[in-house]
Parts: C-alpha cells; structure tokens; sequence
C-alpha cells in the first residue's frame, strides 16, 4: 500500500449539517467519507448519524460500507418517507494500489494526476444524472454509483461537500492541490480562497451566479 498524508477543514458556520469520517481501518486500509446533509430536511441529524454508523461498524470493503449505508437509508426513509433526513455521501476506501469510491448524492471527489484529473460525482452542473444515485434517505432502496481507480504515488484526492466545489472553481482547486507542499498546505489555501470570494461575493464562472454561504468541508490526501 502506498503511504498517505491528509489534512481535513471543515467550517459549519451557514447550517451545521455536514460530517465527515476519516478512519483507519488497519492494515494500511483507510476510509474518508464526506456527507452533506440537504438543509431544511434533518441533514444535519442524517449526516451525523451516518457518519456514526459508518465509524462504530465494522467496516472491512466497500460491501461492508454498502451495508452500513442500506440500513441507514432504510431507516431514514422509514421516518421520513424521502422527504426528511437527507444526506449526501461520498466515500473513499483505500487499499492496496487501488480507490474504491461510492456516490450518492452531489458531493464530488477529486482524483488528481500531476496532468490529469478526474472529478467523480453522481451530478454534473448541480443536476443529478438520470439513472443515477439518489440521497441518502430519499427512497426506499438505497441508489448508489461506484468507481475503482488505481493509485499510485503522487496521486492526491480530495473529498468534499458542495460548499467548497461550488466555492472554487475547478482550476483554481487543481492549482492549488498540484503546488501544495502538504496537504495542510492545500486545506489551508482554499479555505482562505473561499472565505476571499465569500467575502467579495465574486461570481463563479461555472454556475454564472454568486458565491453562496454554505458548510464547507474538506478531506485532502496526498500520495
């Protein structure tokens, strides 16, 4: 297994409904999970207890992690019939050379080459994929998609809600994750780029519209 580096940041100051989990699973076998829970919809609680399930169950494969993720869907749907606790999950499990990595919902993770780079979501442009992966919580079965990657050193992934995709654009995000040093470095570059066009309330070229407030969380890990 290559040896890894990350540095998480999370800011919950807009609604306090995102949680993330970064858990060592042994062997050299780890596990980053981001989750964003939809405002106005008991996100906050769904992400939460997610993130809970996911770091007391015994989580040894994606299958373990798929498992964990059904039954909380299942339970969140039982409450509230696909219109209450929602939540977004994006999951990295790491092991040996290769990524395992499930969707559901719009919350992307980055695969970044030092020439090329995938970004991997169940959306484009805000707009979920027909055919695709539902929230967590929004139907009686849970919808996921899944992607094997392989890895190797040099390679950096970031995981993140959408208040940080929709709060840098892609460039300036690859900019900063190729020139960082660490990934402290990279966390705490675009955690000040955000807060700059929050503040100056500059438009993103991608969505044509104004920086929004909203959580904003992070897991970067370089190889």
């Amino acid at each position: 297994m290559i040896s890894s580096s990350y540095h998480t940041f999370q800011d919950n100051s807009s609604h306090g409904e995102d949680s993330f989990l970064v858990k060592d699973l042994g062997g050299n076998i780890f596990l980053d999970v981001v989750l964003d829970g939809v405002t106005g919809h008991g996100g906050g609680e769904a992400s939460q207890n997610v993130a809970q399930a996911l770091s007391e169950g015994s989580v040894n494969n994606m299958d373990d992690v798929i498992e964990i993720l059904a039954e909380m869907n299942s339970d969140f749907y039982h409450v509230g019939g696909g219109k209450y606790l929602l939540t977004t999950a994006s999951v990295a499990l790491y092991h040996e050379n290769t990524i395992d990595i499930l969707n559901a919902g719009d919350s992307p993770i980055y695969h970044i080459k030092p020439d090329t780079h995938q970004r991997i979501s169940s959306s484009l442009g805000g707009i979920l994929r027909t055919g695709g992966t539902k929230l967590i919580g929004a139907d009686a079965e849970l919808h996921v998609s899944q992607k094997q990657l392989e890895l190797n050193p040099g390679d950096k992934v970031v995981v993140v809600s959408d208040g940080v995709s929709d709060n840098v654009s892609l460039e300036e995000l690859l900019e900063i994750v190729r020139s960082s040093q660490s990934p402290e470095q990279a966390s705490d570059t675009i955690k000040k780029l955000i807060d700059e066009h929050l503040e100056l309330g500059l438009a993103p070229q991608i969505t044509g519209s104004r920086y929004r407030h909203d959580d904003q969380t992070a897991i970067i890990r370089f190889f």
